[in-house]
């Protein structure tokens, strides 16, 4: 399990390596396929789909949405039509419940709005990170404070985790291991905002943002990684789904990455010049 694991940790690096450095359409495609699937896996846990039926009008709609929300992001670059879209989306979602009903139900039909604006939406802000000016050094931090946060919060965890920050949600993470991954986070942002990214961005100094942004990322991305354990919880189901061998679902790997991406894009909008 652990090599199987490794061996998937090192193909889904690779990839997003490919995928970031590329950026434009080659990130949007990827982005818009992680956010189908993972829509697929949204609507299976919250029981929207089930097993043996094909795809219903909810989520024919919301596989709909999320081609229309990239196409949107890509093609158009409006954020308020992105806005407008998901707005719309909702009204398309009540659309069906009326005129299908009773066929589903109220909770099925907020739940399908709740699953098209956890995932697709939100892993959007990866593309529309990387868009921004100086996007090929900010999207790197959305993984780098998801990512070494989990990582520093686990050797913190281990080595003097002691108080239990959620005792009934996940009964290993602890306070101090939060701590310690915001603040190893912090210093990984820091390090790479110093010498990396001091070098190209010459209107302004840019250490100190990216410390803000990788705290605030780690801080999130924790809730994210909580937040969808809570669901799975919830629904009395271990993981997502099984297309990443070792780790599960899409959810399941990057259900932190998910709360990052958006926190990392509305902080470089603010702090960074331009």
């Amino acid at each position: 399990m652990f090599m199987t694991r490794l061996l998937s940790s090192v193909v889904l690096v690779v990839i997003a390596i490919v995928t970031l450095l590329g950026g434009g359409y080659l990130l949007a495609g990827v982005c818009f396929l992680i956010s189908m699937v993972a829509f697929g896996e949204l609507t299976k846990a919250c029981g929207i789909h089930t097993d043996g039926q094909r795809c219903n009008a909810l989520e024919g709609v919301g596989y709909l949405g999320i081609f229309c929300y990239y196409a949107l992001a890509v093609f158009v670059g409006d954020t308020k039509a992105q806005l407008f879209s998901v707005l719309f989306m909702l009204i398309a979602f009540m659309f069906v419940y009326v005129f299908a009903f009773p066929k589903f139900r109220a909770e099925q039909v907020m739940g399908s709005f709740f699953c098209f604006v956890y995932a697709p939406v939100m892993f959007g802000f990866i593309y529309q990170t990387r868009e921004l000016k100086y996007g090929a050094y900010l999207v790197w931090m959305i993984f780098i404070s998801s990512w070494i946060c989990d990582t520093f919060a686990y050797l913190t965890g281990i080595l003097i985790g002691k108080h239990k920050m959620t005792p009934k949600l996940s009964p290993k993470k602890s306070i101090e291991g939060a701590i310690g991954g915001v603040a190893g986070s912090a210093l990984a942002g820091g390090l790479y905002g110093y010498f990396i990214v001091e070098k190209v961005v010459a209107e302004q100094e840019v250490t100190w943002i990216f410390v803000v942004l990788s705290a605030a990322g780690a801080m999130i991305s924790q809730v994210g990684d909580l937040a969808a354990s809570a669901i799975k919880r919830n629904h009395e189901i271990k993981d997502y789904g099984h297309l990443i061998p070792g780790h599960g679902g899409i959810m399941d790997r990057f259900d932190s990455v998910i709360f990052t991406a958006p926190m990392i894009y509305a902080l470089a909008t603010l702090l960074m010049n331009g």
